[in-house]
């Protein structure tokens, strides 16, 4: 009982015994507490992002932080075996926790070592903040099934090329006005529950114009608020093509940080739009009438450790990209359909990809060309020259979205490979297509030799069975609108 921390969380002494900070998170640590005692802080939420990039945790009283800074916080090993309707997937009760690992035998627990890093007030609630953690199992190893520790690996490994990795963010959502929350006991008694009835706060089809930015600038006032208070890069908050559709950019910021500012700026939108009676969701494409598809479009280059200098940068007229540049994006282009599933992970997801809409269908690219997969921005000695890939749905796991790219993009710098001429026709047939569903995306990284070699055949077939399990639902339980106006008459 030595081991245990008497305040019944986490391990005495784990995070110097086996997740040792850096300075910065020391520093980092000393001033959240101080915060803490400034704000009169009483409560702090522990968070980690799940497989699908969802913040799950525990709230603790805020005497606990320092114990918790040194012992972690022990959380059930079972929350890293859901889809997304909250539904366990694996038999957590046989051995090795149905994963075949002994650490997650008997729904155990693993240690969530908070990052002191990521430690912010929430201006949402009173006297309450959040930190991001970090899982390991108790014998001090990283949870490999960590979608965060994935993308640090690969961040790593491009820091070992002697690079960071610079990301910007263009992520669009709805907000709508709540008018039933569907939370009878009736509602409530499946794991995901029927969905909210909403209204639209706004009219859509008006791109970009002002009387409809009127409209929803009382809600977008307060997300700006809050979000900056957050220390979150917003740069614009928009609305978008749909009705109630808006767009929130984030400026480029290095490294799993950037990752860490989305899962973050997500879940806040979702609560305070709940505390403001509405229902803000990040959902691709709502089954509402009028409701245009969300996407996620990621704004990347690579920065030289060794001169701070943009290694996209081209300096020939004739190439809108450097040589490392351009063979990047032959790598993403390369790569495409078998990464396709870590930036699109949902079924609804793949109902974006349609021709002449804003959105990929071709593996393509071309020069500021928004039909294209990917969009090249910049030229000759522009220091802002990146590489904007379209392909994202706004519900992506950002710590694999970033995985996806590191990983491709590496391999096609490696390789030198060559991205062919651009486009302008980005919808033209005779391209290789994007995958059609997420059956197709879920075989498509199967056969990858390229992932399998990166994150592992274990985190492969991980994620694999969580999104079959999720098809499995959807193609063999679930009666849609379509079968039933297709065959209830006519049959």
């Amino acid at each position: 009982m030595s081991s245990i921390n008497p305040a019944g969380v986490g391990r005495s002494g784990f995070v110097e015994r086996h997740a040792p900070w850096t300075p910065a998170q020391h520093e980092a640590a000393r001033a959240a507490l101080a915060l803490v005692a400034e704000r009169n802080i009483k409560t702090v939420r522990l968070a980690f992002a799940d497989q699908h990039g969802i913040l799950r945790g525990k709230t603790i009283v805020a005497d606990l932080l320092p114990s918790i800074f040194r012992n972690g916080c022990g959380m059930t090993t079972t929350l890293l075996s859901k889809d997304t309707s909250h539904r366990t997937v694996y038999p957590v009760w046989s051995g090795g926790g149905g994963i075949g690992m002994s650490e997650m035998t008997g729904a155990s627990d693993f240690v969530a070592v908070p990052d002191p890093t990521t430690f912010r007030v929430l201006p949402w609630v009173d006297h309450s903040a959040w930190v991001l953690c970090d899982a390991y199992f108790q014998n001090g190893e990283p949870v490999p099934f960590s979608s965060r520790y994935q993308c640090a690996q690969q961040l790593q490994r491009l820091g070992a090329a002697g690079y960071d990795y610079l990301v910007g963010v263009e992520l669009e959502f709805y907000v709508y006005r709540m008018q039933n929350s569907r939370h009878t006991i009736a509602d409530s008694a499946t794991p995901a529950g029927p969905a909210p009835e909403v209204l639209p706060l706004s009219r859509g089809f008006q791109y970009l114009t002002e009387t409809r930015y009127d409209e929803l600038d009382p809600i977008l006032d307060r997300l700006r608020e809050d979000l900056l208070a957050l220390g979150l890069p917003v740069r614009t908050l928009e609305v978008e093509f749909g009705p109630s559709q808006c767009e929130l950019t984030f400026g480029p910021v290095a490294g799993v940080a950037a990752a860490d500012n989305v899962v973050l700026a997500r879940s806040a939108i979702k609560q305070i739009c709940r505390r403001l009676g509405l229902h803000a969701t990040f959902m691709c494409r709502p089954a509402l009438p009028g409701a245009m598809s969300s996407g996620w479009h990621l704004h990347q280059s690579l920065i030289e450790r060794s001169s701070g200098r943009n290694a996209f940068m081209s300096t020939q007229d004739e190439l809108p990209l450097s040589a490392d540049g351009m063979a990047f994006m032959a790598g993403l282009l390369r790569h495409a359909r078998e990464s396709s599933l870590l930036a699109v992970p949902t079924i609804n997801g793949y109902k974006r990809f349609r021709p002449f809409s804003l959105a990929p269908n071709n593996i393509v690219w071309g020069r500021d060309n928004r039909g294209a997969m990917l969009r090249v921005i910049g030229g000759t000695d522009d220091p802002a020259s990146h590489i904007e890939n379209r392909i994202g749905e706004s519900a992506a796991n950002p710590y694999l979205y970033f995985v996806s790219q590191i990983v491709s993009g590496l391999a096609g710098m490696e390789q030198q490979l060559d991205p062919g001429p651009a486009v302008d026709t980005p919808y033209a047939p005779g391209s290789e297509l994007l995958p059609r569903s997420l059956v197709e995306a879920v075989a498509a990284l199967r056969g990858s030799t390229l992932f399998e070699a990166q994150l592992g055949r274990r985190f492969i077939d991980y994620l694999l069975t969580i999104k079959e399990f999720e098809l499995h639902r959807f193609l063999s339980d679930e009666v849609t609108d379509w079968e039933q106006r297709e065959y209830f008459d006519v049959f």
